[in-house]
């Protein structure tokens, strides 16, 4: 199945938590459950995140079809800021929630279940548009890659990220289908372990080569020669280029221009803010301390220590060689090409 689909009135979503030892099938019949897979990361990945939210505001309207028009609206409204409100970093979120509420206030819709119809099929669109948007940046991407590559990832930018495909890994699975011989490096990804749990699990049942790797390492293999490109993905660029990727992907991508070693960013330009100048401009999501000084459930240091968790780095600009989007590759000046990514 696809991470996230809509079945007859329920959201249905892979738990990204359980895995790689267990894979179960979420159901949703309240937004607010939606929401709270979204805070709890039971779904991660700003695209994943933003077809949440637009499934998640679907089930708002269906859950009011009781309701009169305007009634509905104002509890679509509501929903929404609750939906808003789950992780600050990634604009797809905000991105798809605007989205759903210029269709639902669409004055066609003279009655609430004409709202509801409209609302359904506009996630429903949201969700099949991401897949064909991972497909042209995969396609476009797969260019960068040479036969032979040693690929470093961070994170998970894979099918799970995504409705399906994904972004990084999905450059990756274009190559691969290609009949490119590659191999990739998994950053394991502290403190939540994506690489670990995610990426590397993807690439397993792909059957694509990948070794996984702790997050220093990278340095190291950088410097014997043994990465020949860094793909990432993006929970937010600035108007300027500036990347928000994961925490740690600043350091890879200094590590990367010390080693001479491109470094790009794969991402829709649904995931492009021209409303934030520069990076200094992103907010950084901080979330729970237990998530450093525990893993899965279990203390790795001692008790009262204290923990930081920002969730999320920002790469300057003039780190990135380039920014892989489905309308082409961008390359500095990254301010007028991405304008230009972004015009319909």
């Amino acid at each position: 199945m696809r991470t996230i689909e809509w079945d007859d009135g329920k959201v249905k979503m892979i738990d990204q938590q359980r895995l790689p030892q267990e894979s179960i099938v979420l159901e949703y019949t309240d937004y607010l459950g939606v929401a709270d897979a979204i805070k709890t990361m039971k779904i991660r990945g700003a695209p994943a995140i933003g077809a949440a939210a637009a499934f998640g505001l679907a089930l708002a309207a269906t859950q009011n079809s009781a309701l009169p028009r305007s009634q509905l609206l104002a509890e679509f409204s509501r929903a929404a800021d609750v939906l808003a409100q789950t992780r600050p970093t990634a604009v797809n979120l905000f991105w798809a929630i605007q989205r759903m509420k210029e269709v639902a206030k669409d004055p066609r819709w003279k009655t609430a279940q004409q709202v509801i119809n409209a609302v359904v099929q506009e996630a429903q669109r949201i969700a099949d548009e991401d897949v064909e948007t991972n497909k042209r940046m995969g396609a476009h991407g797969a260019v960068l890659i040479q036969d032979g590559d040693n690929i470093l990832t961070h994170c998970n930018a894979g099918a799970l990220a995504t409705v399906d495909y994904g972004t990084t890994l999905g450059v990756v699975r274009a190559a691969h289908e290609q009949g490119k011989h590659i191999h990739v490096w998994v950053d394991e990804t502290r403190p939540f372990l994506q690489g670990a749990r995610l990426t590397a699990w993807e690439l397993l049942q792909a059957g694509i080569p990948a070794t996984l790797i702790t997050d220093n390492m990278a340095g190291h293999f950088m410097s014997r020669g043994k990465v020949d490109i860094v793909l990432v993905g993006a929970d937010r660029i600035a108007a300027n280029g500036d990347v928000a990727n994961k925490i740690g992907t600043y350091s890879l991508a200094v590590l990367a221009k010390e080693n001479g070693i491109p470094f790009y960013s794969v991402a829709p330009t649904s995931t492009v803010d021209l409303d934030i100048a520069t990076g200094v401009d992103i907010p950084i999501e901080e979330r729970d301390p237990r998530e450093v000084t525990h893993l899965r459930g279990v203390s790795i240091t001692a008790e009262g220590v204290k923990a930081a968790n920002p969730a999320f780095d920002v790469t300057p600009h003039r780190y990135v060689t380039g920014i892989v989007t489905e309308k082409g590759i961008v390359y500095p000046p990254f301010t007028m090409g991405l304008k230009k990514a972004k015009q319909p």
